[in-house]
């Protein structure tokens, strides 16, 4: 089961990094896969830890895809790192073994320490069409425009029916994000299988 999540890590030198994440879990087993090159991949082989957040702000997921990743950080419990001061949850995970890959390493990690802060208030289709749009978003340079233009018209429906004010604002951050990379692609875009 693929699980999005929002990962955070510190660098070698302590510099925190916020990144969206699907993390991998089976049984006790989580994997994180960051491609190369990734800040994300060089903090985990520097420190071998990361906080996996479980968040219901949309805003932090599309927030990362363009250039927003300024969000409050507390201590984390148990491990040396940080994790989002406003989270639902939280994991403290260590590496426990890579499988390397000149691509995308699979880091699996076991979970140290375990934390709730506040209860789930319900699913939104709405946050999760923009987490499906940030997800698009980070693939807009291997993408055929034509399927860029139809999920994220398809996404739009969710938006329009049932969006608050947090997921309107990350819907319109993902929509100009899409629109800014058509302007500035000049190569003919992938077709693809």
């Amino acid at each position: 089961m693929i699980l999005e999540t929002i990962v955070t890590t510190l660098g070698a030198d302590g510099t925190p990094h916020i990144a969206p994440f699907g993390v991998t879990r089976t049984g006790d087993d989580l994997v994180i896969a960051p491609f190369r090159p990734s800040v994300t991949l060089n903090a985990l082989e520097a420190t071998g830890r990361a906080v996996v957040n479980h968040t219901d702000d949309a805003r932090l997921f599309a927030g990362c895809l363009t250039g927003r990743r300024d969000w409050p950080l507390v201590p984390a419990t148990v491990i040396a790192g940080l994790r989002l001061a406003d989270s639902l949850a939280h994991w403290e995970v260590e590496v426990v073994r890579v499988e390397a890959d000149p691509a995308r390493p699979r880091f699996h990690c076991r979970t140290v320490h375990a934390e709730a802060h506040r209860p789930f208030a319900g699913h939104n289709r709405a946050a999760a069409a923009v987490i499906e749009a940030a997800i698009l978003c980070s693939r807009l340079h291997m993408l055929p425009w034509e399927k860029v233009e139809r999920e994220m018209a398809y996404l739009a429906i969710a938006v329009e029916k049932t969006a608050g004010a947090r997921e309107r604002e990350a819907w319109g951050w993902l929509c100009d994000r899409v629109a800014a990379f058509r302007a500035e692609d000049k190569t003919e875009p992938q077709v693809l299988p």
